[in-house]
């Protein structure tokens, strides 16, 4: 296959990769208020907007085009393959697909979807039984799924940085923490003191490492 040829105007791809991706993510989520159809649209127009310039028009590469060829002559920017910023930037000339920042979007992606699925089965759960969340990712971190999404746009944005996507993620980072700070309001008034010693024992994002190193099968402190 010709890689140096562009690839580019192939509006179908930005229409069937939006669809797969978003059904997929719909898949796991179950969105059912509206924070969370609020959440899922917003990550939905994240993918929207990095197909568009994956396979549609890349709108990063025009804007940067004289930068880009002036830094990295040897490169051709109108193929696809070149829509790899970060594989093409650090000199990797081999497939970009096999390059660090794609194989590590793989690990990121992936992780978050499977937060995401494991996080919502673990609240559908409680939610069926009237109780609080705090098993399986809720026993590491107190919003699993936000942290999830958040991986699967940090993961893209490695594999295909462009500049709408880039300005996109901090947008969604800030709307995340906010749902997330509604959510712990709600709950609060839901569960009281329970929910406060949840909060206590259980960080809001980022999980602790003694946690995290501790064996599966061991309990979680009451």
């Amino acid at each position: 296959m010709d890689t140096s040829s562009p690839a580019y105007g192939l509006w179908g791809l930005v229409i069937l990769n939006s669809a797969v991706f978003i059904l997929f993510a719909l898949s796991f989520f179950k969105p059912r208020t509206i924070r969370d159809w609020r959440s899922f649209g917003a990550f939905s127009a994240f993918l929207v907007a990095l197909f568009a310039e994956m396979y549609g028009f890349p709108l990063t590469i025009y804007f940067l085009s004289g930068w880009l060829q002036s830094r990295f002559p040897g490169v051709d920017w109108l193929s696809h393959d070149a829509g790899h910023l970060l594989e093409m930037m650090f000199g990797w000339r081999a497939n970009p697909h096999f390059g660090p920042f794609h194989l590590l979007s793989f690990v990121l992606i992936g992780g978050g979807f499977i937060i995401i699925a494991a996080a919502w089965r673990v609240l559908y759960a409680a939610q069926q039984s009237g109780q609080l969340a705090m098993e399986g990712p809720y026993s590491y971190v107190r919003h699993p799924q936000y942290v999830g999404f958040v991986l699967v746009l940090t993961g893209f944005l490695l594999q295909w940085p462009t500049l709408l996507t880039l300005a996109m993620y901090p947008l969604l980072v800030a709307m995340y923490v906010r749902l997330s700070l509604s959510e712990e309001r709600e709950v609060r008034a839901e569960f009281g003191p329970a929910y406060d010693a949840y909060a206590r024992r259980v960080p809001r994002f980022l999980p602790r490492w003694s946690r995290l190193l501790e064996p599966r099968d061991r309990p979680t402190a009451p």
